[in-house]
C-alpha cells in the first residue's frame, strides 16, 4: 500500500511535501481511540448486513490484534504511513489480508478523526476533572484548618480589610468549582458523534449511526453531515475553559509568590518544592507557581491558535483541521500538569507563618470602614462618619500611629459618640467576626461555606 488516495493520481509526492503533509507524528496519540472507533464501526457494518458476520469479527479480531501488540509495544505507528488512520488500516490488511479492506465502507477519514478526537477529548477531561476536585480537597484542608488564621484583604494590591484565611482560599474553590461546571458542559457538547457523515454528504451504504454512537457512549449524533465534520468547536470551547483554568492556577501562583517573600512573609516554602540558586546560597526559588504562571500563556497561545484556524475556513472539512491537535494535546498536558503541581504544592510545599499573618493585621488601618460602621451604628450618616473616620487617619499618620494607639479623648476630639467600646470594635478578630453577611468572611459564614463544601466534595 503505497498510498491512500485514489489511482487517480500517477506521480508520487515531493518527499517534503509528503513529510510535510503527515500528521502521524502526533495524531499517533489517537491511536487507541481510532481502534475503539473502529471495532465500533465494523460491528455496524456486521449489524446492517453490510458486511458478512464472519467479515465483521475477523476485522474485529484483528483490530484487537493490533491493539494488544501497541499495548504491548509490538506496534509502534510512525512514518512513512501519513497518519494514524493509515496506519491501522494497512496494518490491519497486512494482518487479515483482503477482508481488511473492506474497513473503511461507509466513512470517511474526516468523520473518523473528527470521532477519534472527541473519544479522547471526552477521557482528558474526566482526568482533568478529578485533578480539579483533587486540588479543590487540597484548598479545603487547608481553609478548614485556618478558619480563625487572618490575612490582611488587598484592594488595587492595597490593604484593605482583615480577612478569614479560610475565606481567602474558599474563593478558589469557587474559581476551581465554575471551571468544573464549564468542562462539563464542554463535554457535552465534545459528546455528540460525527460518525457515518462520511466526507461531507452521509453515504448510500446502509449504516446505522445510533448504533455506533451508543457501542462508543456518545449522547447524540450530529444531525447535519457538513456540521459533523467542518465543526470545531468543541475543541475551541475547551481550550476557552483551561484557559480559564490556567488563569485561576496563575492568579494564586501570583499571591503564593508574593507570599513567601522576605517583604510579605506569610508563607515559606519547603524543599519539597523550592529550588536553589546556582550563584546565590541563601535563596529558595518558587519555581512551581513560577512555572504555572508562565505555562499559562501557553494555554493562551492555544486557543488563539484554533480561533484563527477556524475563522476563514469554508465548509466543508479542510486540512487546516489537521492543526486542531497539536494545541489541544499540549493544553491537556499543559493543565494536567499544572493542576497535580499546585496540588503538591498546596499539600507538601508551603506552610503558612500564622504568627506573621497575625500580627500583620493589627499593624495597619485596614479596620478603618469598621470605626466607621461603629458611628454608623450610633446612628451617624455614614457618609458623615467616612470623612471622620479619613481625618482620624490623615491624624494618626501624622503622628506615626494607628488606631489602636489613640487614647479615648483623643477619638472624641473627631466626634462624640465614640466610647470606651471602639477599642474592642477595632480589634482584627472583632472586625472578621462581625461581617457575617451571606458570602462575607464571618467565622460563622466561614463554617457555614465549609460544612457546605464539605457536602459536594465529599458526599
Amino acid at each position: 500500500m503505497s498510498k491512500v488516495w485514489s489511482n487517480r493520481f500517477d506521480g508520487s509526492l515531493n518527499p517534503f511535501i509528503e513529510e510535510f503533509n503527515a500528521s502521524i507524528s502526533f495524531d499517533k496519540t489517537l491511536i487507541l481511540e481510532d481502534i475503539e472507533c473502529s471495532i465500533a464501526h465494523a460491528k455496524m457494518l456486521g449489524k446492517t448486513k453490510v458486511l458478512s458476520t464472519d467479515e465483521s469479527l475477523k476485522i474485529i479480531e484483528g483490530l484487537e490484534t493490533i491493539k494488544e501488540d501497541f499495548i504491548e509495544g509490538k506496534f509502534c505507528p510512525g512514518a512513512p504511513s501519513e497518519d494514524i488512520h493509515y496506519c491501522i488500516e494497512e496494518k490491519l490488511i497486512n494482518l487479515i489480508g483482503e477482508t481488511g479492506k473492506k474497513l473503511h465502507t461507509g466513512r470517511s477519514r474526516n468523520d473518523q478523526v473528527g470521532t477519534d478526537i472527541r473519544l479522547w477529548l471526552r477521557k482528558k477531561i474526566d482526568n482533568i476533572d478529578i485533578l480539579l476536585d483533587e486540588l479543590q480537597n487540597s484548598l479545603f484542608s487547608i481553609a478548614e484548618s485556618n478558619i480563625y488564621t487572618l490575612i490582611p484583604g488587598y484592594t488595587h494590591m492595597q490593604r484593605a480589610q482583615p480577612l478569614s484565611l479560610a475565606h481567602h482560599l474558599l474563593a478558589y474553590l469557587e474559581m476551581f468549582q465554575r471551571d468544573r461546571e464549564r468542562l462539563k458542559e464542554v463535554r457535552a457538547r465534545v459528546n455528540i458523534s460525527p460518525l457515518g457523515a462520511a466526507a461531507l454528504a452521509g453515504t448510500k451504504i446502509k449504516i446505522d449511526r445510533y448504533f455506533t454512537a451508543e457501542e462508543l457512549g456518545f449522547g447524540n449524533i450530529y444531525k447535519n453531515s457538513i456540521d459533523a465534520v467542518s465543526d470545531r468547536d468543541f475543541c475551541i470551547e475547551f481550550a476557552s475553559s483551561s484557559a480559564l483554568i490556567m488563569s485561576h492556577l496563575s492568579r494564586i501562583s501570583e499571591e503564593i509568590i508574593l507570599w513567601v517573600t522576605d517583604e510579605f512573609s506569610f508563607a515559606k516554602l519547603t524543599d519539597k518544592c523550592a529550588t536553589g540558586s546556582s550563584l546565590m546560597p541563601q535563596k529558595k526559588n518558587p519555581d512551581v507557581p513560577e512555572l504555572i504562571r508562565g505555562k499559562t500563556g501557553r494555554v493562551y497561545g492555544h486557543l488563539q491558535s484554533l480561533l484563527t484556524m477556524i475563522k476563514g475556513v469554508p465548509l466543508s472539512y479542510n486540512k487546516d483541521f489537521q492543526e486542531d491537535k497539536e494545541p489541544i494535546f499540549d493544553t491537556v498536558d499543559t493543565i494536567s500538569s499544572c493542576l497535580k503541581a499546585m496540588t503538591i504544592l498546596l499539600n507538601e510545599g508551603i506552610e503558612f507563618n500564622v504568627e506573621k499573618l497575625m500580627d500583620s493585621v493589627h499593624n495597619d488601618f485596614s479596620n478603618a470602614t469598621d470605626l466607621a460602621d461603629y458611628l454608623v451604628f450610633k446612628k451617624v450618616p455614614f457618609r458623615e462618619a467616612y470623612q471622620v473616620v479619613g481625618d482620624i487617619v490623615k491624624y494618626c499618620l501624622s503622628k506615626n500611629i494607628l488606631f489602636k494607639d489613640l487614647k479615648l479623648e483623643e477619638f472624641q476630639t473627631f466626634h462624640n459618640e465614640f466610647k470606651e467600646d471602639i477599642y474592642e470594635n477595632l480589634n482584627p478578630m472583632n472586625v472578621v467576626k462581625s461581617r457575617n453577611s451571606l458570602g462575607g468572611t464571618g467565622f460563622d459564614q466561614v463554617k457555614l461555606e465549609l460544612n457546605n463544601w464539605k457536602k459536594k466534595l465529599f458526599t
